[in-house]
């Protein structure tokens, strides 16, 4: 790293060139820095002179001051939303601190204004404004289907509030859900096939027949039958509804650091599976199996009424 020689404490501090050595670190670093790093890079600056030029970059608006665990950071702010916000009241600049934030979760209107501590109109007022000026925009989050929550513009949504892959416009996308199961099972099914047909020892046989997630989703992605981009995260989470079925069973072995489909040393290995015996009516209860079994409730995101697995129970 470049070092900043600050002169003797009788000659003038070069404030210019301090100032912009902190703007670099920043963006060497987006998501932040702490005092630590601009001690480290300009270990003959004094704690004072530090202060002095961190607090004109925070004044100017160049610089967001922002709190994790690990202590207080400072960040490049956004050029585009400095100049949006220049002119706006502290009022404006308060709610939209606590909207940026709140990050990709959003918040509700009812939080934003029990930490800005204004009326409800001076809040609406004020968000509706921000979203003029496309600053901040409204979600609907599938957690509450007649609740908005606000974010930052130009910030992607967490999957907790869209609802992922499974979600389109709040409604519970059934049917793809079904079809990617249907799919997943049928290639675990064919891969266990060509593996019983080779004629080897059952255990060869046996971790022939065996997939990754990877595997899976590759081969998801290749059909082409999703108009969204599903991650392995997605995949897993579409086995783990076979598995739970039991039509597929999972499998964790060690693997070698950078192994594509591995994390943190471990690797999820998957198989299509036939039971022996069909198991008893009472046993094919779907609450008797479900994972999310004390969820489930009437008015919830997860309920009987809404069970695809109690429907097709009820139906046979």
């Amino acid at each position: 790293m470049a070092d900043v020689k600050v002169k003797k404490e009788s000659d003038p501090v070069d404030v210019a060139a301090i100032e912009t050595r902190i703007k670099e670190l920043c963006q060497q670093f987006p998501h932040g820095i702490t005092d630590q790093v601009i001690q480290n890079d300009m270990p003959h600056l004094e704690a004072q002179q530090r202060a002095m030029v961190i607090n004109k970059l925070l004044s100017l608006g160049q610089l967001d001051l922002l709190k994790n665990s690990s202590g207080l950071l400072y960040r490049m702010k956004d050029a585009q939303s400095a100049s949006k916000m220049k002119g706006s009241d502290n009022q404006e600049k308060l709610v939209y601190q606590i909207i940026e934030d709140a990050g990709n979760k959003g918040i509700w209107t009812r939080d934003i204004r029990f930490k800005c501590n204004l009326p409800l109109t001076e809040v609406n007022k004020i968000l509706k404004n921000l979203e003029s000026k496309k600053l901040i925009k409204a979600v609907k989050s599938v957690a509450a289907s007649k609740k908005k929550v606000y974010m930052l513009y130009n910030v992607q949504p967490d999957r907790s509030v869209t609802g992922g892959a499974w979600y389109s416009d709040q409604d519970f996308e059934s049917e793809f859900v079904e079809v990617l199961n249907q799919q997943c099972f049928k290639f675990l099914q064919s891969k266990a096939e060509v593996a019983r047909d080779s004629k080897q020892s059952p255990m060869i046989q046996r971790n022939s027949s065996l997939a990754t997630s990877h595997e899976v989703w590759k081969y998801i992605c290749e059909l082409g039958i999703s108009k969204v981009d599903l991650s392995m995260e997605d995949i897993e989470t579409i086995l783990s509804t076979l598995i739970y079925d039991g039509k597929v069973e999972m499998t964790i072995i060690a693997a070698k650091e950078g192994t594509v489909g591995s994390v943190d040393g471990q690797m999820k290995l998957y198989r299509g599976v036939n039971p022996v015996i069909q198991p008893t009516g009472l046993v094919k209860t779907p609450c008797g199996l479900c994972p999310v079994f004390d969820e489930c409730h009437e008015g919830g995101e997860i309920s009987p009424s809404r069970c695809i697995y109690m429907t097709e129970w009820l139906n046979f």
